[in-house]
């Protein structure tokens, strides 16, 4: 145990011996590095004091230098101020030698003045001197002149007074009658002259227009589509009528409801009705139901979702349809969006015309009369395409289909050329260029020609009696015919009340009521008859 002891006071001892060791060899280590640092500061502060006196000297070698230069500048500037003044100088004189001999120019041009100014001065008092003698004259002659003029008054007024006691009528009584007179000679006079230019027109006009006219025509020929509301679906047999009408009439309820129209199904054998006022919704229930039969799922779910497909691809052809009219015409640069509307028209009618249809042939004609004209065939074209883009939307937003055509080409980016063009095809506008009358004649040439359209009995029948009515409201008519399916009307007026030149005015008359109060396709002609029959009887 002692020895044990022992040991472990000498491990103690050995290592109290080796820290003492280690702590004298860092403070030898310290003593070291702090000489190191006082060495290494005392050679930087003689290489600082070595580096400000090498600066100080360069600056006062940059400042030596510098004012060297600066007193160079400074001669150097001196001297080109001094040349610069002695040229300013040179070119002073110059300009003041230049406008002396300017001035003495111009003194003389007006010494030269002023002597021809005497001249005419002295003239001038020459002729005011007779000026005043010939005043002198006249105003002695417009005395005389106003005497006589107070005494011819008075005889006048003798005369007048005179004339109204042997006429039995007043001044005033006297005057109007000359003047309605004078007005009915000089109406009548207006009407023969106006008469005679027209029918001189006419006749060289009509000469250019058959012609024009005729070539346009034969260059088309379009069918004509029958107005309808109402699609009829065919059916392989009697059986489907009963799956479409669906237990309790789910089906087609669901079908009208999806599709916006009324299907009919009644005793017609295999064929089911669709009626609606909207043929593009029309067409999606038709497709709809035949797209249903050929799948033979046919249930409520299955009918919305047939539908919404149909839709998308009706949407998809109504592109298509417009996009083909339009690269057809000639027009790539059409805008996406108007494809769409342009295809709508393939789908409405106008008194039984398919509109797309009749926008084709609008557009052909005008083409082919502006060619024959020398006018612009492309914008004749280009407007005769969408002078009825309007009616692809009218029955959704409000206003005239022209309006609407307008605000769309508008929107569109359509020029402001072929926009006036297709506004004027009704009158609502003053058209200002020869396009714009071209596309309005072609307009009325696509709808007038014998098979392009029909109407309604009802409609048909009101016009002709309004065109009736219209001719009977005149004095001096005794009958009134509406012919040529009321494209003509004939009237036949008493020869005791109308003479020839009323007769013309009265036509006249006639046709302007009829513009501003009826609505027609196509014109109507007004021919006004006057005949003087004498009878007698031998007995």
């Amino acid at each position: 145990m002692n020895a044990w002891n022992f040991i472990l006071f000498g491990f103690a001892v050995l290592a109290v011996v080796f820290g003492i060791l280690q702590m004298r060899k860092a403070q030898q280590a310290m003593v070291e590095v702090s000489k190191a640092q006082a060495k290494a500061e005392a050679e930087l502060k003689d290489q600082r004091e070595r580096l400000i006196a090498e600066a100080e000297k360069e600056a006062v070698r940059i400042r030596d230098r510098g004012q060297k230069e600066a007193e160079a500048l400074a001669k150097e500037a001196e001297l080109k101020v001094k040349e610069q003044a002695l040229q300013a100088r040179t070119e002073a004189e110059k300009l003041a030698n230049e406008r002396l001999a300017q001035l003495d120019k111009q003194s003389q041009r007006l010494q030269q003045k002023e002597d021809g100014l005497d001249k005419k001065l002295a003239q001038v008092d020459q002729k005011t001197k007779e000026l005043d003698l010939k005043t002198e004259k006249v105003r002695e002659d417009q005395e005389k002149l106003e005497t006589q003029r107070s005494e011819a008054k008075s005889l006048v007024e003798a005369q007048a007074r005179k004339l109204e006691e042997l006429s039995g009528l007043t001044r005033e009584d006297a005057r109007a009658e000359l003047i309605g007179q004078l007005e009915y000679t000089a109406k009548m006079d207006a009407a023969k002259l106006v008469r005679r230019i027209e029918e001189e027109a006419q006749e060289e006009a009509q000469k250019k227009a058959r012609w024009t006219i005729s070539a346009a025509i034969q260059r088309v020929a379009s069918d004509a589509v029958a107005e309808t509301t109402v699609s009829s679906v065919q059916l392989p047999s009697d059986d489907l009528k009963g799956r479409i009408i669906g237990r309790e009439g789910r089906n087609i309820r669901a079908l009208e409801k999806a599709t916006g129209c009324d299907l009919i199904v009644d005793d017609t054998p295999e064929s089911i009705v669709v009626s609606s006022f909207d043929p593009i919704r029309r067409e999606v229930a038709r497709q709809s139901i035949l797209k249903l039969l050929a799948d033979g799922r046919i249930h409520p779910a299955r009918i919305e979702e047939v539908v919404e497909k149909v839709k998308v691809e009706m949407d998809q052809h109504l592109k298509e349809l417009g996009e083909q009219a339009a690269i057809g015409m000639g027009f790539p640069d059409v805008h996406p969006k108007l494809h769409k509307l342009i295809g709508r028209l393939n789908y409405r009618t106008s008194y039984g015309q398919n509109v797309l249809e009749h926008t084709k042939e609008v557009a052909h004609i005008a083409e082919y009369m502006a060619t024959e004209l020398g006018a612009d065939a492309r914008l004749a074209r280009r407007a005769g395409l969408f002078h009825d883009i309007g009616k692809a939307i009218d029955r959704e937003v409000e206003g005239t289909h022209i309006e609407i055509g307008m605000e769309l080409l508008k929107r569109f980016g359509e020029k402001d050329e072929v926009i006036h063009a297709m506004s004027c095809h009704h009158g609502d506008f003053e058209p200002r260029t020869v396009e714009a009358m071209l596309v309005t004649a072609a307009d009325a040439l696509s709808a007038a020609r014998p098979g392009a359209r029909r109407e309604m009995l009802e409609t048909y029948v009101k016009r002709l009696e309004q065109l009736e009515e219209i001719a009977g409201s005149y004095k001096g008519v005794q009958k009134s015919f509406a012919l040529q399916a009321g494209r003509e009307i004939r009237i036949m007026v008493d020869a005791g009340q109308v003479n020839d030149d009323q007769a013309y005015w009265l036509a006249k008359d006639v046709t302007k009521r009829i513009e501003s109060e009826m609505q027609y396709p196509g014109q109507i002609k007004v021919t006004v008859m006057r005949e003087t029959r004498a009878v007698e009887y031998a007995r």
